[in-house]
């Protein structure tokens, strides 16, 4: 259920972000996706401003300032919430369709499409140490602001050679998307502390 609430799940919750990518992290935030009952981190707007904070999307003065904006406007938070969970399941089922060789559904293309023009609007070229960047000052108004460095990651990683890495876990319940950067592109677990080692317990007790 989507809710304005703006306050997190818990105070010292701390997101996964052990992706590879910032769009890869924000889709997985819905834990165990393979499981027939999905965990979704991101109830309330308030889990949707402490990801953001947490994974680098905004700095966490900004995350704060959201806060203070979404429980002054309880229905656009509620609707910036709702267009996060879009685009993110969409942004899941495009790289999952990838890494599974197939071709992403048309309409998860459109609706990533749709997010680009938005993401690049406040965007321009400044001069960093060894060339460019490109900079984005976020849009203060806007509550799903969050999303355009996720959009930006995900046209990045898109259209990079890197795109070949993405993997899904090898845990049939899990599913969480990541970047195989591993030289023999042989990672299996999105993280093998958690899913790697339950497999093995698994598998040794099946034995």
């Amino acid at each position: 259920m989507v809710t304005a609430d703006v306050t997190a799940r818990s105070a010292d919750y701390r997101f996964d972000v052990a992706g590879g990518r910032l769009c890869l992290d924000f889709a997985n935030t819905v834990g165990w996706r393979g499981c027939d009952e999905p965990d979704d981190h991101l109830v309330s707007y308030g889990d949707f401003a402490a990801w953001a904070g947490q994974a680098g999307a905004v700095a966490p003065r900004r995350a704060k300032a959201l806060l203070r904006r979404a429980a002054a406007q309880p229905a656009e938070a509620r609707r910036a919430l709702a267009r996060a969970i879009e685009l993110r399941e969409a942004i899941y089922r495009v790289f999952a369709a990838r890494a599974g060789g197939r071709a992403p559904r048309p309409a998860d293309l459109a609706m990533i499409n749709d997010a680009v023009p938005a993401a690049f609007q406040r965007s321009r070229l400044v001069a960093a140490k060894d060339g460019f960047t490109l900079d984005t000052q976020p849009d203060e108004e806007d509550l799903a602001s969050p999303l355009t460095p996720v959009v930006r990651s995900a046209v990045d990683l898109l259209t990079s050679p890197d795109l070949d890495r993405v993997r899904t876990c090898a845990a049939a319940d899990c599913a969480w998307l990541f970047l195989d950067t591993t030289k023999n592109r042989a990672r299996r677990w999105c993280d093998m502390k958690t899913c790697g080692n339950r497999e093995k317990v698994r598998r040794f007790r099946g034995a």
